[in-house]
């Protein structure tokens, strides 16, 4: 009887060794293969915070996606849900044994300097900031010379001859945006007015909208949203009061283009997918990656890059061809935008 349970036993195991052999599932639902795809490099994109509509972290999924298809890699999104999140995220993939683990924003920074010294094996990238290990790539932008641009549009185009900018928090990162918009303003209207005021969020449209409000009530007729998920109260505020303004990071003048006549850009998709690339092809390197107007990884909308949105008579294709004439100065080295990071 022993004898016959023992082969019982073992013919039970070996069906459920095939059965586990047979395909698990992905996040999709869909079967993975375990011939082909075992040799398939396996890359993470951990972000800081739930993607929600911050297009900023919505054009990273929207590369690292691309980039999976077009270079037959398993992607996997890991959204951390609070700041006590992400480090567990970061372990949990370097656990999982993913060959790239790419993060991004300041708000990563503290727990990728741990996560990573502690597994040197390991390689990482972070996007939107520096961290200075021998296995993590740096990605950063020049987002100054886009803020340029826009405050010299701003500056051409204000009537009153006040302008505003809605900023998501006083931290060092976001005044490469304010120092850039003010430089490229005064370089076209000297005696210009700029009003600025932080919200203390990246995710408080009605706080956001509030200081548009203000700002405008002083005489702004250009507001600039520089506060994430905040600029949608800024648009709204736009609309009501019937002022113009720009958002940022992705062309979100289709959202009301009769107010919203802008759109500072910043390329998270591009550079996430030239990353994964890099990996992909045996190019990746640990360094600073550096994306400006030169590299087209920050620009201005109808000035560096087309839009579906009709331009705005606001604007004007006068203030555009002016505008396109300064990002040629600033690629060309004729005008130094200040990098308020390195002052």
């Amino acid at each position: 009887m022993k004898k016959i349970w023992a082969v019982v036993v073992a013919v039970m195991l070996f069906a459920g060794l095939l059965a586990g052999c047979g395909g698990d599932k992905t996040d999709g639902g869909a079967a993975k293969d375990t011939g082909d795809s075992k040799d398939k490099k396996r890359i993470a994109l951990i972000t800081p915070e739930k993607i929600g509509v911050n297009p900023f972290f919505v054009l990273m999924d929207e590369g690292l996606k691309k980039a999976g298809t077009d270079f037959d890699v398993e992607v996997k999104t890991i959204e951390s849900t609070d700041p006590a999140s992400i480090e567990s995220n970061l372990r949990m993939a370097v656990a999982e044994k993913y060959d790239l683990i790419i993060t991004s924003t300041f708000q990563m920074e503290d727990a990728l300097k741990k996560v990573a010294a502690e597994n040197p094996d390991v390689p990482f990238a972070i996007i939107d900031t520096t961290v200075d290990l021998p296995n993590v790539r740096s990605v950063v932008f020049r987002e100054h010379e886009a803020a340029y641009l826009l405050g010299a549009a701003a500056g051409l185009a204000t009537k009153t001859g006040k302008i505003g900018n809605v900023v998501a928090d006083d931290i060092p990162i976001m005044h490469k945006y304010i120092t850039g918009f003010e430089e490229g303003a005064k370089s076209v209207r000297p005696d210009v007015e700029i009003f600025v005021n932080y919200v203390g969020s990246f995710n408080d449209p009605a706080k956001a909208k509030e200081i548009a409000l203000l700002q405008n009530s002083k005489g702004a007729d250009f507001v600039a949203g520089m506060s994430a998920v905040g600029d949608l109260g800024v648009f709204e505020a736009a609309k009501e009061k019937g002022f113009f303004t720009s958002g940022q990071d992705t062309d979100n003048t289709g959202v009301d283009p009769a107010h919203v006549v802008l759109a500072q850009l910043k390329g998270t998709d591009a550079v996430t997918y030239e990353t994964v690339k890099d990996f992909t092809e045996g190019n990746f390197t640990f360094d600073v990656r550096d994306y400006g107007l030169k590299e087209k990884g920050v620009g201005l909308t109808y000035v560096t890059h087309e839009s579906k949105t009709p331009l705005n008579d606001f604007i004007g294709q006068e203030i555009v061809d002016k505008v396109k004439t300064i990002a040629d100065d600033i690629i060309a080295g004729k005008i130094k935008v200040t990098n308020a990071l390195e002052q």
